[in-house]
C-alpha cells in the first residue's frame, strides 16, 4: 500500500510541474511541409508593437460548401498564430445572417464595398445557394481596415479559388495590420499637366492607397516659371505615378523628371503609344501613333514602346446591343484588343493575382543595358502585333474575332509569341541628359542615380476605373461584363514593391499547397469508404474483446 501511494505521489509531482513549466514555457511545432503555420518575419515585425487591442471580426461563418470550410478553418489557423505570436490579437467568427440586425450588417457591407460571393451548397443530393461575405474587419483604436479573404480568379475551379485564397491569407492580414498600426509617411505624387486622367478614373486606386500614404497631385507646368522650384519640390516625394499622358512634355519638364530619378525617386508609367481618334466627318475610328517626347527616355533605360497594337486570342470580351432600343439585346463578343495579360514569372508583384485587362496595349521592346529588367505582365503566345495607322472597324473585328475563336487563329499572323506588357527596371539609371544642354541649370545636376525603381505599363487604362451614373466604380470592375480583373491589386503590389514597403511584399512569395479531395474518386467508391469507416473500428473492437478474452483465460486457467 505504502509503494502504491508512493507511486501516485511521484505521478501526480511530475503532472504539476510539468503544468507549471508548460505555462511559463510555452512553443509551438508547425509540421506541415509548407510551414503554413509559421509566421514570416514581416508579419511578425507588423504587429510585434502593438500594445492594444486588435479585434477582428470574421464574416466566414455559415452553411458553407467543404472548399470554404477549408478556407474558414486556415483563417482561424492563421489568427490563432497571430493571437500566439500577440495576445493583443483577438478574432470572432459571425455569420452575418444570424446576427442580431443582419439587414443593417448587409447595408454595412455594401457600403464599405465589401461584396458578397455566391456559393452552391449540396445536402442529400439537393442543390442550394448561398450568400456569404468572405470578409473581416480589423478594428484598432479608432481605425477599421476591410481584410479580403476570397481571391476571385478568372477560369479557376472552386478549389483553386479556395487554395490562391489561402495562399493570400497572411498577406491580407498582415497588410491590413500594417494599414492599422503604422502611420503614413511615404508620399506619391500624381502626375498633371500633359493631359493625364481625369481624376474621377483614378479615384478607387488612389482613394485606397490613401489609406497607407499621403496622396499629392502635381502639376509640371510650373516648370515654365520655376523649374528649380519645381524640381525641390517634386524630390520631397517617394513615388510619382504617370496615369496616361498624351501630351508631350517640355524639355524642362523632361530634365525635372530625369533629376528626380537621378535623386532616387521611383516611378510608375503607365503610358499608350498608340491613340484611338474618330473623324468627325466620315465616323472612322483608327488607331495613330502617339508620340509624347519621352521615347528617348525609355530608349536610355533599355527598353522601347513600339507604335503598335497587340492582338490576343486570349482576350476580354466586349458587349455590344442588337435590335431595336426598347427590345435590345446585349451579346458579348471576343475582343482581340483586350488582352488578359499573364503573369511571365513568379515576381512578388504578379504572383498569385487575377489576370490584368489591357485596353488597346503596345508591345515593349527589351533593349541591351545594365539595368535589371522583369517583365511582369505579357500577352499570351498567340499574339499578333497590328501596326499603325489601323482602320478599327467593329462590324470587321468582331467577326473575325469570332471565326479566330472558333476554328482556330492562323499561326503564320499571331506569331508574334508572349509580347511584354509591363516592364519592371531596377538598378542604377543612367541621365538621359548627360552631354546634352540643359534646359535650366541646377546646383547640383546628377548623372547617374542610387539604386531605384521604375515600372513601365504599355496601356494608361490599366488603372483606369469605369463609371456608373458618375459615381467610381471599383478599379478592375465591368459593369458590362460583371466581370472583376487583377488591374487593382497589380497596381496595388506595384506601390507596395516600389516604396519598399516593410517587406510586406515579400509574403505573398509563400507557396501553400492545400490538398482537396477527388470529387470523382469520392463519388466512385463512396460505398467502398463508408463501408470501410463503419466496419473497421467494429473489426478492431472484436478483435481487441477477442486477444483480451483469450489472454485472460489464459492467465487464470493456469
Amino acid at each position: 500500500m505504502g509503494k502504491s501511494l508512493k507511486q501516485i505521489v511521484i505521478v501526480v509531482s511530475v503532472l504539476v510541474g510539468l503544468n507549471l513549466l508548460s505555462n511559463k514555457v510555452y512553443k509551438r511545432f508547425d509540421l506541415t511541409q509548407d510551414k503554413r503555420y509559421t509566421l514570416s518575419e514581416e508579419a511578425k515585425e507588423t504587429v510585434a508593437t502593438v500594445n492594444s487591442p486588435i479585434k477582428i471580426d470574421v464574416f466566414l461563418e455559415g452553411n458553407f460548401p467543404p472548399e470554404f470550410k477549408k478556407l474558414q478553418l486556415e483563417t482561424e489557423q492563421l489568427l490563432e498564430e497571430f493571437k500566439s505570436y500577440n495576445p493583443n490579437i483577438a478574432y470572432e467568427f459571425i455569420n452575418p445572417v444570424e446576427s442580431e440586425n443582419p439587414e443593417a450588417l448587409q447595408q454595412e457591407f455594401i457600403n464599405r464595398g465589401m461584396k458578397g460571393a455566391q456559393v452552391e451548397v449540396r445536402e442529400n443530393g439537393k442543390v442550394s445557394t448561398e450568400v456569404v461575405f468572405p470578409w473581416a474587419l480589423a478594428q484598432y483604436q479608432e481605425k477599421t481596415v476591410k481584410v479580403p479573404l476570397l481571391k476571385n480568379v478568372l477560369g479557376a475551379t472552386p478549389e483553386e479559388r479556395v487554395n490562391n485564397s489561402i495562399q493570400n491569407l497572411e498577406y491580407a492580414f498582415t497588410y491590413g495590420f500594417h494599414q492599422l498600426v503604422n502611420g503614413k509617411s511615404k508620399r506619391i505624387a500624381v502626375l498633371k499637366g500633359n493631359g493625364e486622367l481625369d481624376d474621377r478614373y483614378v479615384a478607387d486606386i488612389f482613394s485606397t492607397l490613401r489609406e497607407t500614404y499621403f496622396i499629392a497631385p502635381f502639376t509640371l507646368d510650373s516648370a515654365a516659371v520655376s523649374p528649380k522650384k519645381t524640381l525641390e519640390q517634386l524630390n520631397t516625394f517617394d513615388l510619382i505615378v504617370a496615369a496616361k499622358p498624351v501630351e508631350k512634355f517640355t524639355d524642362a519638364e523632361r530634365y525635372i523628371l530625369d533629376q528626380y530619378t537621378m535623386n532616387g525617386g521611383s516611378s510608375i508609367w503607365l503610358v499608350d503609344a498608340t491613340q484611338i481618334v474618330q473623324d468627325p466627318e466620315t465616323g472612322i475610328t483608327a488607331a495613330i501613333p502617339l508620340d509624347i517626347n519621352l521615347g528617348d527616355f525609355f530608349f536610355k533605360y533599355g527598353i522601347r514602346i513600339n507604335p503598335n497594337l497587340v492582338k490576343d486570342v486570349y482576350c476580354a470580351p466586349i458587349v455590344l446591343a442588337s435590335g431595336e432600343q426598347r427590345e435590345s439585346q446585349y451579346n458579348k463578343y471576343p475582343w482581340l484588343f483586350s488582352p488578359l495579360s499573364s503573369a511571365a514569372n513568379e515576381h512578388p508583384i504578379v504572383n498569385n493575382t487575377e489576370a490584368v485587362k489591357f485596353d488597346y496595349a503596345s508591345g515593349i521592346e527589351i533593349l541591351t543595358n545594365d539595368l535589371q529588367k522583369s517583365i511582369l505582365l505579357s500577352s499570351s503566345p498567340i499574339t499578333k502585333l497590328q501596326s499603325t495607322p489601323y482602320e478599327i472597324d467593329i462590324d470587321k473585328e468582331i467577326p473575325n474575332a469570332l471565326q479566330i475563336v472558333n476554328e482556330g487563329p492562323d499561326p503564320s499572323v499571331f506569331s508574334a509569341g508572349e509580347t511584354p506588357l509591363a516592364v519592371l527596371l531596377e538598378g542604377e539609371f543612367p541621365s538621359v541628359f548627360n552631354n546634352r544642354v540643359k534646359p535650366f541649370k541646377i546646383s547640383e545636376d546628377r548623372t547617374s542615380s542610387p539604386p531605384t525603381k521604375m515600372l513601365v505599363i504599355s496601356d494608361g487604362d490599366v488603372i483606369k476605373n469605369q463609371l456608373d451614373r458618375g459615381k467610381p466604380l471599383e478599379l478592375g470592375f465591368d459593369k458590362w461584363t460583371n466581370a472583376f480583373y487583377g488591374n487593382k491589386e497589380f497596381l496595388l503590389n506595384a506601390v507596395n514593391y516600389m516604396l519598399d514597403d516593410s517587406g510586406l511584399i515579400n509574403i505573398r512569395t509563400k507557396k501553400i499547397a492545400v490538398p482537396f479531395l477527388d470529387p470523382q474518386k469520392t463519388l466512385a467508391q463512396r460505398t467502398q469508404w463508408q463501408a470501410v469507416n463503419l466496419l473497421l473500428p467494429l473489426g478492431l473492437l472484436a478483435l481487441f474483446g477477442f486477444l483480451y478474452s483469450y489472454f485472460r483465460k489464459r492467465k487464470y486457467t493456469r
